[in-house]
């Protein structure tokens, strides 16, 4: 089943603990299906939260956070790594998920490299798109917290916050 605005249309310290099971599907466009399970998130909350790119205030590169719940915002990370983040909560109230992990792909970057995503989706919707979506098989999973990972230059205060969710074994 397709995940829909309710689902997305809260808080990102809600969604980002209950996308950790659920699979993220790309359409390729030879028309082959591909799926990942997702098995790590982690949030990124408003303007005070000092590890997200609304902290720097609204610029071309944040400027997706501000959008509509299920907004999918694809940054470049180090010049090399597409990362995918789906917006969460109310218009104009900058917070995201980024999708961390995968069952079959360790890392961010992996990620959007197996199911070809790139810069070019930035902007697209995840409630609406033909080529990328998530969905659920209805099952709950159990998960732990842990910190975000590669967010030194936030502080200490901010790269402690326990806003990653992992899947338990």
């Amino acid at each position: 089943m397709r995940l829909g605005e309710d689902f997305f249309h809260r808080d990102c310290l809600e969604v980002a603990p209950d996308l950790v099971g659920k699979f993220i599907v790309r359409r390729l466009p030879d028309g082959t299906v591909l799926k990942e399970q997702i098995s790590e998130t982690e949030a990124y909350r408003g303007t005070e939260d000092l590890a997200c790119h609304a902290s720097k205030g609204r610029t071309p590169r944040s400027e997706m956070l501000y959008r509509e719940s299920g907004t999918i915002y694809v940054y470049l990370c180090y010049g090399i790594h597409s990362l995918l983040n789906v917006i969460t909560g109310e218009k104009e109230q900058p917070q995201g998920v980024l999708l961390r992990a995968g069952i079959m792909h360790n890392g961010p970057g992996k990620i959007t490299k197996y199911l070809q995503i790139d810069r070019s989706f930035n902007g697209r919707n995840i409630l609406t798109d033909s080529d990328l979506w998530i969905e659920s098989n209805g099952e709950k999973y159990s998960t732990h917290t842990d910190v975000r990972v590669g967010i030194d230059y936030a502080g200490e205060y901010w790269k402690n916050r326990p806003w990653r969710w992992i899947l338990d074994n």
